[in-house]
């Protein structure tokens, strides 16, 4: 074999090695894009999976909240009708008759004065004189004070065991505790 010979043999292997060589190189290379693009789309899916899973659970918060405050909002509204009905029967209580008035007053104090009470009016309430002449005032030994409350109607009692509120407030507010739960689901159906 002569030296021309040696050199193209080397050349020629060489050549068959680089080919290998390079063969192997875009094997690995095709199979590391491969891999690459089946990560980069398994990291595309689970991104879309995150991010539809974050739009959920912010379109839910949203809504939780929107409910919320839409609750806050009519139980705001739902209180001004309660609000308004109980002035409205203030109103009413204030402007009753002389004969309803006597009557309600008779009744409470029927009801809630003891022996000895001594009872102050509000200064707007109109019948103090023919309350004075109620059969229950002399059959209770009850007293009728010289000086009137700054009331919204009504009267107090005072007496030896304790004081009662009996201002049309007062009996409106305490018939508001027990009542308002079926006054609402009575208004609101």
């Amino acid at each position: 074999m002569g030296t021309q010979q040696v050199v193209e043999r080397i050349l020629s292997d060489a050549a068959a090695e680089a080919q290998v060589t390079v063969e192997k190189a875009e094997t690995q290379a095709a199979k590391i894009l491969a891999d690459a693009s089946a990560c980069a789309e398994a990291g595309r899916r689970q991104t879309e999976a995150d991010v539809k899973a974050q739009r959920e659970s912010i379109l839910e918060k949203r809504a939780a909240a929107a409910r919320l405050d839409s609750a806050k909002l009519t139980l705001g509204e739902k209180r001004k009708v309660i609000d308004s009905v109980y002035k409205m029967a203030l109103g009413r209580l204030q402007s009753l008759g002389k004969e309803d008035a006597l009557k309600l007053v008779g009744t409470l104090l029927e009801k809630y004065a003891e022996s000895g009470d001594e009872i102050y009016f509000a200064e707007n309430f109109a019948y103090k004189t023919e309350a004075a002449a109620l059969p229950i005032i002399k059959a209770k030994n009850l007293r009728i004070a010289a000086e009137s409350l700054p009331l919204d109607g009504g009267m107090r009692l005072k007496g030896e065991k304790s004081d009662k509120d009996l201002s049309y407030g007062a009996l409106l507010e305490a018939d508001r505790e027990e009542n308002q739960a079926d006054l609402a689901r009575e208004l609101f159906k």
